[in-house]
């Protein structure tokens, strides 16, 4: 293992894979499974799909948590039944329209707290003891859980406090998926992987507004009913079907496991995978991992913190971006089911524009290219031209998915599968930070739109501009130890 100075402080920027001669894992696995078939599809599909579900519990405060379009008759410190309207959110359930705006907006906050808190704790898990199936297993039936009992809630705290439970299990869904996903298939298959989530993510958001209008002359608990449910029978889909990561499985010293799992994957049958898969080299350094060794291993090496910096930098300015687009749509003065719809539907372009994109541009020029149209559309919106300002809120919430997805794209091509996973949590973390602001800044943009659209503009802008630090990673076939990762660049020229 190398310990110099120059391996910690490696910056190479690959642009080309570099073949060494010790058969690592990664040229097996591009040898034995570069095809994509029908099992991978299935592996990847059944996976992805925790996304919809995904997508249904982060936004669905917008309708569940809607500021009543009524107002007191009667201005008190307390309101009730004969001094206001009914509804069927909860502002109206527990008396809230009189309340504060924290105490209004605690059950949104709480759940990207929650995600908040649960990417840092669950961050190494997958990478160390529990793997990638276990962890979006668990993730996914403590959110679906969650939110189920949630509908029991008696009053804001308790409700805010399931909210938390919800985002806390949440938090791994997204990065334990693509990780899982594109570590069963081919290089030139990552960005589709990319693609498949994204728009998992975006039918799922896209199913809120049906299930919300016909439930709306009923109570905001229905909404939770017919979103947990099915995400419980999900994660028993996954208990039976998904298969573990054969990469992990490798790294762990299964390897028995590891080749059972690649000879259900490949496309064809290969004679020679008994033979080849002993003799691929495992480096010592991964063979007993702890719980934080990934973290750790991320914190050492002074290359690999100044990229996980980076990343989760840029992360928190596109994450500004996409989750408060959808949750600030009341602001422009448009129907919120209408709203909704355009925004879920405005992310359907942009992955087939990620898909074009991903194989023919760099990492670093398009994801800063998205990220800057993002934030100069999002700040556009503050002027008052209001037949305008919903085809710019989509633009800059468009943009903002691209460069989301390509975000994450590129952090898993950054970062070798020892610290994968990990690395992915905690740029989705960063993203997420960025969401817990939300609800402050979009109550204040009520008044003057500056405070919320116009920030969320330059906090993209300013933060994306150091990815141009990082190096390139198209077309470089990913490695599955920090040693291989600083090995391979050291023999690629700047």
């Amino acid at each position: 293992m190398e310990n110099s100075s120059s391996t910690q402080d490696f910056q190479g920027e690959p642009e080309t894979s570099v073949d060494d001669f010790v058969p690592y894992f990664d040229s097996v696995f591009e040898r034995f499974i570069g095809d994509f078939g029908w099992t991978q599809l299935v592996q990847s599909t059944v996976v992805l799909l925790s996304r919809f579900f995904d997508g249904q519990q982060t936004f669905i405060s917008v309708y569940t948590d809607a500021e009543p379009t009524w107002h007191c008759t009667n201005h008190t410190a307390t309101c009730n039944s004969s001094s206001c309207e009914v509804s069927n959110t909860i502002i109206s359930d527990w008396g809230l329209q009189c309340a504060n705006s924290i105490v209004r907006g605690l059950p949104a906050s709480s759940f990207f707290m929650g995600c908040l808190l649960g990417g840092f704790v669950l961050a190494t898990i997958a990478d160390s003891s529990l793997g990638r199936k276990n962890l979006l297993l668990l993730s996914c039936l403590t959110m679906s859980m969650a939110a189920l009992v949630r509908i029991f809630s008696p009053n804001v705290w308790i409700c805010s406090f399931l909210r938390f439970v919800s985002g806390f299990g949440r938090a791994s869904i997204g990065a334990s998926a693509l990780v899982l996903s594109t570590e069963k298939v081919g290089s030139q298959w990552r960005g589709q992987m990319g693609t498949i989530a994204g728009v998992s993510f975006a039918l799922g958001l896209l199913s809120l507004p049906g299930i919300a209008y016909v439930n709306r002359n009923f109570s905001w608990r229905s909404i939770y009913v017919w979103t947990s449910i099915p995400a419980i029978f999900y994660c028993l889909l996954v208990h039976l079907l998904v298969l573990e990561s054969p990469r992990w499985l490798f790294l762990h010293e299964r390897k028995e496991e590891a080749m059972a799992t690649l000879k259900t994957l490949v496309s064809r049958k290969h004679d020679s995978l008994d033979l080849s898969f002993p003799c691929i080299h495992i480096n010592k350094e991964t063979a007993k991992p702890t719980l934080y060794s990934s973290i750790t291993t991320l914190f050492e090496r002074k290359w690999a913190l100044r990229r996980l910096l980076i990343v989760m930098l840029t992360g928190f300015g596109i994450g500004m971006v996409y989750y408060s687009m959808p949750l600030a749509v009341g602001n422009l003065g448009f129907n919120i089911y209408l709203s909704i719809v355009f925004n879920a539907l405005s992310e359907i372009p942009s992955y087939i524009i990620f898909s074009f994109i991903i194989s023919k541009w760099k990492r670093k020029g398009s994801l800063l290219t998205f990220a800057t149209l993002s934030g100069i559309c999002s700040i556009m919106c503050i002027m008052n031209w209001k037949e305008i300002n919903l085809g710019l809120e989509l633009v800059s919430y468009c943009s903002a998915c691209v460069a989301f997805i390509m975000l994450m794209i590129y952090t898993l091509e950054l970062f070798p599968t020892c610290v994968r996973n990990t690395a992915l949590s905690m740029v989705r973390q960063a993203l997420v930070c960025g969401a817990v602001f939300s609800p402050i800044l979009i109550s204040a943009g009520r008044t003057n739109k500056m405070f919320s659209y116009g920030i969320f503009g330059m906090v993209i802008l300013c933060c994306s501009v150091f990815v141009v630090f990082l190096p390139e990673t198209r077309n470089v076939n990913l490695c599955d130890t920090i040693d291989e990762q600083e090995n391979k660049e050291r023999h690629v020229p700047n």
